[in-house]
C-alpha cells in the first residue's frame, strides 16, 4: 500500500511539471559558430563557458563550436592569451561570429597588468610585431607614428625617464630585435611610483625573455646604404669675390679682388686658383654603407627558461680620401638571460648586457670646416710636376716630404691654414673613440600564498658600468704655399714655403675619458586576490638608484617609497590609489621628503546592460586620473638652499702694513624653504573598439600644472643684491617658475579585411597648449611679459623691410643697434619712443622645441597572402623657427657665403631683394631675431616603407629552416614642406641620408 502510495505522488509531480519541462526543452536551441582573433585567424581549443563556469564545449581545429542551450542563458567565451567575451543567447542567435582580442600583458610601474584593465595615459606597442614589418636599428624610431602623444618627448614636458626592464638606461643600450614591448607611461597616476625623476614621463622597454618550447635560433641580416638628402650651396672663388666685392662697396670702401682675380678663379688653372668645393665627388662617396647581423636563441621548459642574442652593425663614411676613406662606427653585443624555478615558490633571474662600440675617424672636423672655410684660401693639394725642375730648393722639400700623397702632391696651406682638414686627412693621423658598457641585474620572485593567498615578494637589482675614452696618434705636418709664375704661357710653381714639419712620434694618445656607474635596487610587496568577481591589488615598494659620474663631485640620487592599492568589479568598476613618498637631498633636511597621491577610477560602460548587447560598441571604457607628483628636477645642484660665501676669487687688499688679504664674497643668497616644484595633473582616458574590432580608439585628454620649477630671483631682488665687479650676489633660488600644460593625445586604428586583403590604418596625435603662469620677471611694457605665452616662445622685432635710402634712414626711429645703411632691415618702434631696441622685441609664435601644437604619425599595412607593404608618416604643424640661428643665414664681415647672398640688397634690385645688404663688418642690426627670418617647420615626411615576402611554409617543409622572409625598406624618404630644402639640410654637420637596406630573416 506504501508503495502504491509513493507512485501515485510521483505521478502527481511529473503531471505537474511537465509543461515546465516541455517548455524548456522546446526553448532550447542550437548554437553553432566560430570564434576567431582579430587578424581573423580561428581560435582553437577556446571554451564556451556557462553560468555557473562549466565548460560546455571547447572549438575544434577550425575554431568552430555546436551547442545546445536555452534561450537567455548567459555564456563566456574563454581563450587562452585572449580576452574573454560574455554573451547572451536569444532565440534569433544560432549562428555566433565571436572575435576575441589578444590579453596582452602591459607593462606598468612594478607590474604587468591586462590591456583591458590598464588605467588613463598609458600607450604600450608590441615592438616585436611591428618589426616583423618594419625593420629598424634603433629602439625608438617611428614611435611617433605608433603612440600618441610621444614626440622624442611625452606631452611637450622635455626630457624623460627610460627603463630597461625596470632599470634606468640609455635607449641606445638596447636594439629593437631586442625588445618585447615597450609602454609609455604619460600620466601622473601612471609614473608616480617612480618618483621625482619620472616626472616629464617614463618610458618602459622591456626586453625579450625564455619561452617555455623547443630551442628556436632566428637569423637576421641586413645590408643598406645611406644616400645624402641635400648639401648646403655655397658661392665658388669667383662668385664669391663678385659679392665680397659688393660688400666693400656697401660699407664704402675699394673693391679688393680684381676682374682679373674674379676671371683666373672661375676658369683658371684649379691649384693656382683655388676653387674649392667640400662637397665635390672627388672627396665624397655618392652613399655610405651600412650592414648589421644577429642571431637570437630561444627557449626552455618548466623550470628553466633562455634567451640570447648576438648583435654586429658596421657604419661607413661618406668622406672618402687620406686617413678618412677608412672612417667607419663597429658595435658589438651580446644580450642574455635566463629564469629559473627554484622550487615551487621561488623563481630567479638574471640578465647580462656587453656593448662594444668603436669609431674610427679623422683628427678634423670636416664638415665644420666646410661651412666656415672659403673657398680660395689655399689648395689641398699641389702637383710636383707643376713645380720648377731647376729649383734646387723646393726639389729638396719634396724629396724630404714624408707626405707624398699618391706620388703626386704636396699638401697644400698657408699661414692662416696652416691645419686644415684636407691635410689632416692626409697626414693628421687618426682617432678611435672607444665605448664600452656592461650591464648586469638579477632578481628573485617568491610566491608567499602559503602565508597569506595572493602575497608575493619582488627584489630586483641592477649595476652598470659605462666607460668612454679616445685614442688618437696626432701627427704633425707640413704644409706648402706656393709661389705661382707664367712662363711660355703656361702656369708653373717657381718656389715653395714650407710651413712646419713632418713629424711621427708614434706615441698613442688617451684623452675624453669617462666614467659613469649606476646602481639600482628595487623590492615590491604584492598582493593580488580575486573574491568571486572582486579583484583586489595592492603593493609595498621601495625604489631607488644611484649614478656617479666621472668629473662630478656629487652623485645623482633617485629613493622614493611607493604604495598601491587597486579594486576592480569584475573587471567593469575600477578604483586605484597610488602613493609615493619621494626623498631629496638636494634641499634642506626639513624639505627632503614629500608625498605624492595619485587616484584612479574606471568605468567599462560596455559592460552595463544599455551597451552589453550592442552590435556597434565592443568595448568602451571611461578613466579619469588626478593626482600631485613632487620632483627635484629642476634642481640642477645641491646646496641652492644654502647662503655661500667664498674667497677663491676674492680681491687683494692690503692690510696691517701691507700685508696682503683676500675679500671673502657673496655668491648665494639663502632660501631654506626652498624644495620640490610640483606636477599637478587631472586626465582623462577613452579606450574604445567598435564592430567587432574594425575601429579601435584610445585618446586621453591632459591637463598638467608645474608649480615652483626652481629659478633665482633675480629680478624681483633689488639691484644692489648682485655686483658685476667684483662678482658677487645675495640673490636666492626659489620656487618661483609656474607653467600650465593641456591637450590631447590620440590612437586610432582601422582594420579591414578586403577580399584577401588585410588592411590596417593607424593615426596617432597629439594637440597640446602650453602657457607660462608664472616668471620671475619685471618690465615696462606687457606685451615683453613672457606670463601668459606660451612656454616654448619666439621673442623678436618686427620687420618693415628695408631701409630705401638715407632719407628712408633719417625718417625712422632711430636704431640701438649700431650704424645702419640703406639695405639694412628696418624694425618696428612699438613702444613708439623713437629709437628701436631690445624693448621694441614681441611675441612671434611658437618655437616648438618640446614638439609642435600639433604632431603626429601614421602607419599602414596590407598584408595579401605572403606579402606584407607597411608605411609610416609623420608630421608637424604650428610652430616656428629662425633662419638667422644658422651660419647659413647669418653672414657678415669675412664668413662663407652661401647661396643666399645672390638675392642680397643693391640700389639696382631693392624692389626684389630677400636678403638684407652684405657687409664687411659685423652686422649688428640684421641678424637679430625677427619675423624676417621666421618661418614655418610645418612638414610631412615619409618615415618608412618596407615589402616584406614570407616564403609559403609547404616550400620550407622539406628543410630544416622554419620560417623565411625577405624584405627591403627605405627610411626618410620623403619631406613635403614650404620649406623643404632647409629642413633637409644640416649645416656644419654630415647630411641627412635616406636609407635603403636589404634584408633576410630565417628561423630554425
Amino acid at each position: 500500500m506504501r508503495y502504491i502510495q509513493l507512485r501515485i505522488v510521483l505521478c502527481f509531480l511529473i503531471i505537474a511539471f511537465s509543461p515546465t519541462i516541455s517548455f524548456a526543452q522546446l526553448n532550447k536551441i542550437d548554437v553553432n559558430g566560430i570564434v576567431s582573433s582579430s587578424e581573423g585567424k580561428p581560435i582553437v581549443g577556446a571554451s564556451l563557458v556557462g553560468e555557473k563556469d562549466n565548460i560546455l564545449t571547447i572549438t575544434d581545429a577550425n575554431g568552430k563550436f555546436l551547442i545546445s542551450v536555452p534561450v537567455g542563458s548567459k555564456l563566456s567565451v574563454v581563450a587562452k592569451g585572449f580576452t574573454g567575451k560574455k554573451f547572451t543567447v536569444s532565440s534569433d542567435q544560432n549562428d555566433l561570429n565571436l572575435i576575441l582580442s589578444k590579453e596582452n600583458k602591459v607593462q606598468v610601474a612594478f607590474q604587468k597588468v591586462n590591456e583591458r584593465d590598464l588605467s588613463s595615459g598609458i600607450s604600450f606597442v608590441d615592438v616585436e610585431e611591428v618589426l616583423n614589418k618594419s625593420y629598424s636599428t634603433y629602439s625608438l624610431d617611428g614611435m611617433q607614428s605608433l603612440v600618441g602623444g610621444f614626440n622624442y618627448n611625452i606631452w611637450g614636458q622635455g626630457g624623460y625617464l627610460v627603463l630597461v626592464d625596470g632599470f634606468p638606461r640609455d635607449p641606445g643600450t638596447i636594439l629593437p630585435v631586442e625588445i618585447d614591448q615597450i609602454s609609455f607611461l604619460k600620466g601622473v597616476n601612471a609614473i608616480a611610483l617612480y618618483g621625482s625623476r619620472a616626472a616629464q614621463g617614463v618610458v618602459y622597454i622591456t626586453s625579450k625573455r625564455g619561452k617555455v618550447q623547443k630551442q628556436q635560433i632566428s637569423v637576421r641580416a641586413n645590408a643598406g646604404i645611406d644616400v645624402p638628402k641635400r648639401y648646403a650651396k655655397y658661392l665658388g672663388s669667383a662668385e664669391y669675390m663678385s659679392y665680397y666685392n659688393q660688400a666693400l662697396i656697401n660699407d664704402g670702401l675699394s673693391t679688393l679682388y680684381s676682374d682679373e682675380d674674379i676671371f683666373n678663379h672661375a676658369s683658371g688653372n684649379e691649384f693656382r686658383y683655388p676653387n674649392v668645393d667640400y662637397y665635390s665627388s672627388k672627396y665624397l662617396r655618392e652613399f655610405s654603407r651600412r650592414y648589421d647581423a644577429n642571431v637570437e636563441i630561444n627557449g626552455g621548459n618548466d623550470v628553466a627558461k633562455y634567451y640570447t642574442v648576438v648583435n654586429f652593425s658596421n657604419n661607413g663614411d661618406l668622406l672618402n680620401f687620406g686617413e678618412a676613406a677608412n672612417n667607419q662606427t663597429t658595435r658589438f653585443n651580446a644580450r642574455g638571460n635566463v629564469d629559473v624555478a627554484i622550487n615551487d615558490f621561488i623563481t630567479a633571474r638574471i640578465g647580462v648586457n656587453a656593448i662594444y662600440s668603436n669609431s674610427r675617424g679623422i683628427n678634423a672636423n670636416y664638415w665644420q670646416s666646410a661651412a666656415t672655410l672659403r673657398p680660395f684660401r689655399y689648395t689641398p693639394l699641389i702637383p710636383i710636376d707643376l713645380i720648377e725642375a731647376s729649383d734646387e730648393a723646393s726639389q729638396l722639400l719634396i724629396r724630404n716630404s714624408k707626405n707624398l700623397v699618391d706620388g703626386r702632391f704636396l699638401l697644400g696651406g698657408n699661414q692662416l691654414e696652416m691645419t686644415n682638414p684636407f691635410a689632416a686627412a692626409y697626414a693628421g693621423g687618426y682617432s678611435n673613440f672607444v665605448s664600452r658598457q656592461f650591464q648586469f641585474n638579477t632578481g628573485v620572485d617568491a610566491n608567499l600564498s602559503s602565508v597569506t593567498k595572493g602575497l608575493s615578494l619582488h627584489t630586483d637589482f641592477g649595476i652598470d658600468y659605462d666607460t668612454q675614452y679616445s685614442t688618437s696618434f696626432n701627427n704633425t705636418y707640413a704644409v706648402y704655399n706656393p709661389t705661382w709664375n707664367t712662363f711660355a704661357g703656361f702656369d708653373q710653381i717657381g718656389s715653395l714655403q714650407k710651413i712646419n714639419d713632418d713629424t711621427r712620434n708614434g706615441v698613442e694618445n688617451l684623452a675624453n675619458s669617462f666614467y659613469r656607474q649606476v646602481l639600482t635596487f628595487s623590492t615590491h610587496l604584492d598582493y593580488k586576490r580575486q573574491v568571486g568577481k572582486n579583484n583586489f591589488g595592492g603593493m609595498f615598494i621601495v625604489n631607488g638608484f644611484q649614478r656617479s659620474t666621472s668629473g662630478q663631485y656629487f652623485k645623482e640620487s633617485n629613493a622614493n617609497l611607493g604604495l598601491n592599492m587597486s579594486y576592480n568589479f569584475d573587471s567593469k568598476y575600477y578604483a586605484e590609489f597610488n602613493q609615493a613618498i619621494v626623498h631629496s637631498a638636494r634641499f634642506a633636511e626639513s624639505k627632503r621628503m614629500m608625498p605624492s597621491p595619485t587616484l584612479t577610477l574606471g568605468w567599462r560602460l560596455s559592460e552595463e546592460n544599455f551597451l552589453k548587447n550592442s552590435t556597434t560598441v565592443d568595448n568602451l571604457k571611461l578613466s579619469f586620473s588626478a593626482g600631485i607628483l613632487h620632483t627635484d628636477l629642476s634642481a640642477n645642484n645641491y646646496y641652492l638652499y644654502q647662503p655661500i660665501f667664498s674667497q677663491t676669487d676674492g680681491q687683494w687688499f692690503s692690510w696691517r702694513d701691507g700685508a696682503l688679504n683676500r675679500s671673502t664674497d657673496a655668491r648665494q643668497g639663502e632660501n631654506f624653504g626652498l624644495t620640490f616644484a610640483q606636477r599637478r595633473e587631472v586626465n582623462a582616458t577613452i579606450d574604445a573598439s567598435f564592430f567587432k574590432g574594425m575601429v579601435t580608439l584610445n585618446t586621453t585628454f591632459y591637463m598638467n600644472q608645474m608649480r615652483g620649477n626652481i629659478a633665482p630671483l633675480a629680478n624681483r631682488a633689488p639691484n644692489y643684491f648682485s655686483n658685476g665687479f667684483p662678482a658677487s650676489s645675495f640673490v636666492s633660488w626659489s620656487n618661483v617658475n609656474n607653467d600650465d600644460r593641456s591637450g590631447i593625445d590620440f590612437n586610432i586604428n582601422f582594420n579591414k579585411k578586403v577580399g584577401a586583403v588585410d588592411l590596417s590604418l593607424g593615426i596617432t596625435g597629439n594637440y597640446y597648449h602650453s602657457k607660462i603662469d608664472q616668471r620671475d620677471e619685471v618690465s615696462e611694457f606687457d606685451y615683453q611679459l613672457r606670463q601668459g605665452r606660451p612656454i616654448d616662445n619666439i621673442y623678436g622685432l618686427k620687420n618693415l623691410g628695408f631701409y630705401v635710402d638715407e632719407a628712408d634712414i633719417a625718417s625712422s626711429p632711430v636704431s640701438a643697434f649700431g650704424n645702419v645703411k640703406p639695405g639694412d632691415i628696418k624694425y618696428q618702434d612699438v613702444n613708439g619712443d623713437g629709437l628701436v631696441n631690445a624693448q621694441d622685441e614681441v611675441y612671434l609664435g611658437k618655437a616648438g622645441f618640446n614638439g609642435a601644437p600639433l604632431f603626429g604619425g601614421l602607419n599602414f599595412t596590407a598584408k595579401w597572402k605572403n606579402l606584407t607593404l607597411f608605411a609610416m608618416a609623420t608630421a608637424q604643424f604650428g610652430a616656428y623657427a629662425l633662419k638667422n640661428q644658422s651660419a647659413y643665414f647669418n653672414i657678415d664681415g669675412i664668413d662663407k657665403y652661401s647661396v643666399n647672398v645672390r638675392n642680397s640688397w643693391t640700389f639696382e634690385n631693392r624692389e626684389t631683394a630677400t636678403f638684407p645688404r652684405l657687409t664687411t663688418f659685423t652686422s649688428d642690426n640684421n641678424y637679430r631675431n625677427s619675423d624676417f627670418w621666421m618661418y614655418s617647420t610645418n612638414r610631412f615626411d615619409l618615415s618608412r616603407i618596407q615589402i616584406t615576402f614570407d616564403f609559403p611554409k609547404r616550400i620550407l617543409q622539406s628543410t630544416f629552416v622554419s620560417d623565411l622572409s625577405a624584405y627591403v625598406n627605405g627610411a626618410n624618404l620623403l619631406t613635403i614642406s614650404e620649406e623643404r630644402e632647409l629642413m633637409e639640410l644640416n649645416i656644419g654637420g654630415a647630411p641627412q641620408t635616406r636609407f635603403f637596406n636589404l634584408g633576410l630573416k630565417a628561423s630554425f
